[in-house]
């Protein structure tokens, strides 16, 4: 197992035990391979849920920008609804997890085709 499906397989994990969901694997590692090599440095792979300049790149580079979603107070909305449901307290928040979860939120899996 590589690099990348060792890590696949942890962030389906935290989403199985961490969010309660049932990951679409397909869709997770098109996630995951659209976060490019971010995953693999330890800083970049983590969104840091309590700083607003990280919330609002999530917000800019991928909802906007990768989902092609219009900018307003419900993206910033659901980066909170999934920051909730992995848990505040969580310290690691897998980005490649944020963005598959809202990815499923806006409906956009076909995105990822």
């Amino acid at each position: 197992m590589g690099k990348r499906d060792e890590l696949i397989a942890r962030y389906a994990e935290d989403l199985r035990i961490k969010c309660g969901i049932e990951p679409d694997m397909d869709l997770l590692t098109k996630v995951t391979i659209g976060c490019g090599p971010a995953i693999y440095d330890a800083d970049a792979a983590i969104v840091a849920g309590s700083q607003p300049g990280e919330l609002e790149t999530v917000k800019d580079k991928f909802l906007v920008k990768k989902l092609g979603l219009r900018d307003g107070p419900e993206l910033m909305e659901a980066i909170h609804a999934v920051i909730e449901t992995y848990g505040k307290s969580e310290r690691n928040k897998y980005r490649a997890v944020i963005y598959y979860m809202l990815t499923r939120h806006f409906g956009k899996e076909k995105i990822y085709g």
